[in-house]
C-alpha cells in the first residue's frame, strides 16, 4: 500500500520482493489525511478479497503516517489479522507512528477513534527516503523528536538546540541519530505498557489532546500531524504552568526551538467551547475527563485526568 507522492519508493520495495521471488501487487491511494478512513478501508478490502489473500499475505507499508495508520488498520481487521511490514518514508512516520502498534482511521468527530493494536513484523527505515521529502512534511516530523525530548530525553533535547541548523539542513549522520534515538525511545516505553494499561504509554501523548482536537477543527488535512502537535505541545506546557508545574522558562524554550524549525506554536482562532468538546470525544478521555500530559520538568511530565475545564479554557484562549 502506498499513495501517488511515494510512487518511486513503493516500486523500489515491490522490486526488492521481486528479486527475491515474493509476489507484491500495490494498492495506490490519493495522498493525504482524508484517505484514514472506513471508505479507504472498504476499498483496499475489496482489492484483498479480489486477490484471494489469506492469513499469509503480508501488507506492506510504503510511505508515511496516513498510509502506516490505514494500512495497519486493514491488516489489523482483514481476515482477523495479517502480517504486518512498515516502510516509512516520512521523518514522522520513522520516530513515531512507525513503532508501536497502533493503527486506525479517523471518524468525522475524532481522531484515530476507530483502530486497533496490531504490532508490524518489521519497521525498515531507510533515512535516504528523506531526500526526497517536501520541506513542511520534515519539518512536521521534528515536533515528534521535539516531544521525546520534552517527555523522556533532555539530553536529546539539548542536542536538537545545538545542532538545530545540522538538523534542518538533514545533515545524514545527524539524522541517522535522531531517528534511531526516537525509536529506541518510543519501543522501550511500548515494552512496557503495549496497549496503555498502566498510563506509561500515555507519555508519548504530550500535546495531543490538543493537537487531535486541532486537526478536527481545522479539517483533516488542512494541518499537517506535526505542526497540531507543536501548538498542542505549547498548549500543554502552559497548562502546566497554570496548575504551577512549571515555570515559563520551559515553555520558552520549547517555543524557541520549535520556531526554529519552522513550527507554529499556537492554535487557529477556533472557539474554546468547540474545541473542549472534541477534546472531549478524544478516545484518550476517560470517562468524560479530559487527560493530559503536562511537564513537570524537562525529560519528565506527568498524566492528570483532574484538570479543570475552565483551566484548559483560559489556556485556549489566551492565543484568541
Amino acid at each position: 500500500m502506498t499513495d501517488e507522492n511515494v510512487l518511486p519508493h513503493a516500486l523500489a520495495t515491490m522490486r526488492a520482493l521481486a528479486a527475491v521471488g515474493i509476489y507484491a501487487g500495490m494498492v495506490r491511494l490519493p495522498e493525504g489525511e482524508t484517505q484514514k478512513s472506513l471508505a479507504a478501508a472498504a476499498s483496499v478490502y475489496d482489492y484483498l478479497v479480489t486477490e484471494q489473500a489469506d492469513r499469509m499475505t503480508l501488507v506492506v507499508a510504503v510511505g508515511g503516517g496516513v498510509i502506516g495508520d490505514l494500512a495497519g488498520f486493514v491488516a489489523a481487521t482483514y481476515a482477523r489479522g495479517l502480517p504486518l511490514l512498515m516502510v516509512p518514508t516520512t521523518l514522522l512516520a520513522m520516530v513515531d507512528s512507525s513503532v508501536g502498534g497502533k493503527v486506525g482511521v479517523n471518524h468525522p468527530r475524532a481522531k484515530n477513534l476507530i483502530g486497533a493494536f496490531h504490532q508490524p513484523i518489521g519497521v525498515w527505515i531507510d533515512t535516504a527516503t528523506l531526500a526526497t521529502l517536501p520541506d513542511p512534511e520534515y519539518r512536521s516530523g521534528l515536533a515528534e523528536v521535539v516531544k521525546y525530548g520534552v517527555i523522556l530525553d533532555p539530553e536529546l533535547f539539548v542536542y536538537l538546540e545545538q545542532h538545530a541548523d545540522a538538523v534542518l539542513s538533514r545533515e545524514p549522520e545527524v539524522v541517522r541519530f535522531i531517528v534511531a534515538r526516537c525509536c529506541r525511545l518510543k519501543a522501550d516505553v511500548v515494552e512496557k505498557d503495549e496497549r496503555e494499561e498502566t498510563g506509561l504509554r500515555a507519555v508519548l501523548n504530550y500535546g495531543h489532546t490538543f493537537a487531535h482536537a486541532f486537526e478536527t477543527a481545522a479539517g483533516y488535512g488542512r494541518w499537517l500531524h506535526g505542526e497540531a502537535v507543536a501548538a498542542g505541545m505549547v498548549c500543554a506546557s502552559r497548562l502546566a504552568e497554570r496548575r504551577g508545574l512549571i515555570g515559563p522558562d520551559l515553555t520558552e524554550r520549547q517555543i524557541r526551538l520549535l520556531e526554529r524549525f519552522g513550527l507554529p506554536t499556537k492554535p487557529g482562532r477556533w472557539p474554546a467551547a468547540d474545541l473542549l468538546q472534541t477534546m472531549r470525544s478524544d478516545k484518550k478521555a476517560l470517562a468524560g475527563r479530559l487527560r493530559f500530559v503536562l511537564p513537570r520538568r524537562l525529560g519528565e511530565v506527568a498524566l492528570l485526568d483532574d484538570v479543570p475545564d475552565e483551566d484548559v479554557r483560559q489556556v485556549l484562549e489566551e492565543f484568541q
